[in-house]
């Protein structure tokens, strides 16, 4: 008997893995539409969760730092088959993107400079697009779009990793006095087990506060790459692209990469489907070969597993905090101000440098904006327009 549940629990894991594979080779446009696949895949075709379950779990990923899509997959894969469910899950939904992304790091010094140059310019508006669309989400009234817009000004007189935590804190401690009144309502069935999650939780945050000071004492170059890319999972707030300012502030001036290097793997990171965060693999890669590829893809993700694992079984108290919910008001704004930022410098100040740049940048708006064009379409043709201009 405890061999064929086995067997049925293996079958169980390989059908999680096949299934988040498949949504990893055709989930191309970002967090919001993989969700749409998700509710697609999960809860009309394969029924493994019911709508009120998927919204509520959407929620909660919504109000955690990291890539919203992932989460919600590796919840699902935790609510499906376990821990060994959640790893199958996050595994089959993130190495497609991963491994194309770490090819490209490989071969990009083969890549002609026009190339690349045409996948700095698509980052601009791949950032902009990102902008304009989290800006109509998070800052639709004047005290927030005032909270992101006083993020961004003061992200350029505190340009570190540090000071846009600061920044974030702060904006969480002001949305949560201004937005105290707003809730949301939600129950998500879960599985119990909150000493456990407490201790998931309490990982999380040991990792968080005691990586830096390893990094100081060590001189190891693998923990160093840990400790950035842990703490960039940790503390993005709004998905994927918010990971492009905090990551140039880590990664860039330790000269793991260059800033060419670093907005061509962010455009090219646009053209692959799945998450937006194996960008991380490509920086891994082009910093320090295969072994990096594979520690800074662990460590950008796994505050994500900690975070959803850990909070699952608290959801029901969080909902009933409103000063909790609250704070998330005001992070959300800042995020947005610090993505805006970002979208200046570097973004905009290294990749438009003509005339020609901006109206290239401008025509790939277009296409994401209005036309709503897939991102692997519009990253070919500003890719081959650089090449031939």
């Amino acid at each position: 008997m405890h061999s064929e549940n086995l067997t049925k629990y293996v079958q169980k894991l390989w059908e999680v893995w096949k299934t988040a594979a498949r949504l990893g080779l055709v989930s191309f446009g970002g967090p919001v539409a993989h969700l749409g696949y998700f509710r697609e895949e999960y809860v009309k075709r394969k029924q493994w969760i019911d709508e009120k379950t998927y919204a509520d779990l959407v929620a909660l990923c919504q109000l955690l730092p990291g890539p919203a899509s992932s989460q919600v997959g590796i919840g699902i894969g935790f609510l499906r088959a376990g821990m060994l469910g959640a790893i199958a899950a996050w595994l089959g939904f993130t190495l497609p993107s991963a491994l194309i992304l770490l090819l490209f790091a490989y071969f990009s010094a083969e890549v002609p400079i026009d190339w690349l140059h045409g996948l700095l310019v698509v980052a601009v508006a791949v950032v902009a697009h990102a902008v304009w669309g989290m800006a109509k989400v998070f800052t639709p009234d004047r005290s927030r779009a005032t909270i992101a817009i006083a993020s961004a000004i003061l992200s350029f007189w505190i340009p570190n990793a540090g000071g846009q935590v600061a920044i974030i804190i702060v904006a969480g401690m002001i949305g949560s006095f201004l937005y105290r009144h707003h809730s949301r309502t939600a129950v998500l069935s879960v599985p119990t087990f909150p000493r456990k999650a407490a201790g998931v939780l309490l990982i999380f945050f040991m990792l968080l506060g005691l990586l830096p000071i390893v990094d100081q004492l060590t001189s190891s170059p693998f923990i160093a790459l840990f400790d950035s890319f842990y703490r960039a999972g940790a503390l993005v707030f709004g998905g994927g692209h918010v990971v492009l300012p905090l990551l140039q502030s880590e990664v860039v001036p330790k000269g793991w990469v260059t800033d060419n290097q670093f907005l061509a793997g962010y455009g090219m990171a646009q053209a692959v489907p799945g998450p937006l965060f194996t960008f991380a693999t490509y920086v891994g890669m082009a910093s320090f070969g295969w072994k990096g590829a594979i520690v800074a893809t662990i460590a950008i993700f796994l505050p994500s597993f900690l975070l959803v694992i850990g909070t699952l079984p608290f959801w029901e108290w969080i909902r009933q905090h409103s000063r909790f919910q609250a704070a998330f008001h005001g992070i959300h704004a800042a995020v947005v101000g610090l993505l805006l930022a970002a979208l200046y410098h570097p973004v905009w100040t290294k990749a438009i440098q003509t005339p020609a740049d901006f109206c290239l940048a401008l025509a790939a708006f277009c296409l994401l904006a209005i036309w709503k064009c897939p991102p692997l379409v519009v990253v070919i043709i500003s890719a081959m327009i650089g090449a031939f201009s």
